[in-house]
């Protein structure tokens, strides 16, 4: 078993590599295998052949150790997590420290810190004006800050939605896609990716079980999550109109359910037959 997952997550890097479009996993996806043993989950993201991740900490381990369990694998740490209250209260030292640390070239943050259901266009104008500075202090240490929507940025504002109006004032910072949270939050990924084809510069690759209930509350029962290709996301579509546009650098599969190691390996097979 061990040797065909190898085979099948080369064959599938080789393939994406080819065509400048890399595809890696969201560390958040093996949380719970983590706690448990930090260099057996390492042992199992390199048996699938993936090679770039997205995370930022380092499990308990100094940064040394951890670092050198990455190099013994090939595993590249290419983005990065970054809080919202950090970026607000204009900790780029220590964000940018740690992306350096790891070598990374993203900077990621995925969610922005509001009460409740209480996210408006208030919330909004304040979030875009920090990932403007944020990111223009970031653009000056060589990073790309990119913000992942979690959902609650698609209700209604004037003629669009609340994202319409971060994306259109977006002038040093990009964005991550995550398409499960796109679809949960009302947007189609495809139709999002379309209206914005220069403001994405990540995906997070997340497939939805079908008949899900949405809603835009950024909230979800993540036993959801399904094998890509099964679900009700459009993830072939995606994935083709990102290699299109060229500008997606990094596809992370982020699946969050109990079934993750089971499912990771599926999902691999399903983006090899993707042209």
């Amino acid at each position: 078993m061990m040797k065909k997952m190898i085979v099948v997550g080369t064959a599938l890097f080789f393939s994406l590599a080819s065509q400048a479009q890399e595809v890696g996993l969201q560390l958040y996806s093996l949380r719970n295998q983590f706690k448990e043993d930090v260099p057996k989950t390492l042992d199992l993201i390199e048996s699938w052949g993936l090679t770039y991740l997205e995370g930022g900490g380092t499990y308990g381990m100094t940064m040394d150790t951890f670092k050198k369990e990455l190099a013994d694998r090939k595993l590249d740490v290419v983005s990065v997590g970054a809080g919202y209250d950090d970026l607000k209260a204009g900790e780029y030292d220590k964000i940018i420290a740690n992306a350096k640390a790891f070598g990374a070239k993203y900077v990621m943050c995925a969610w922005i810190s509001h009460e409740g259901n209480n996210f408006d266009i208030a919330k909004t104008k304040e979030a875009t004006q920090v990932f403007n500075a944020a990111g223009k202090a970031l653009k000056e240490a060589g990073l790309t800050l990119a913000y992942h929507a979690h959902g609650y940025e698609f209700r209604p504002y004037e003629d669009g939605t609340l994202f319409d109006y971060m994306a259109q004032n977006a002038e040093h910072f990009a964005f991550e896609m995550d398409v499960y949270w796109v679809q949960h939050g009302g947007e189609d990924p495809l139709a999002l990716l379309n209206r914005y084809p220069d403001k994405f510069v990540l995906l997070h690759l997340k497939d939805m079980e079908k008949g899900t209930p949405k809603d835009n509350t950024g909230h979800a029962d993540v036993e959801t999550n399904v094998t890509l290709g099964t679900g009700e996301v459009d993830i072939a579509g995606v994935v083709k109109r990102a290699k299109e546009l060229g500008i997606v650098e990094y596809m992370f599969i982020e699946d969050e359910c109990s079934r993750v190691v089971e499912q990771v390996p599926q999902s691999l097979e399903f983006l090899k037959t993707l042209d």
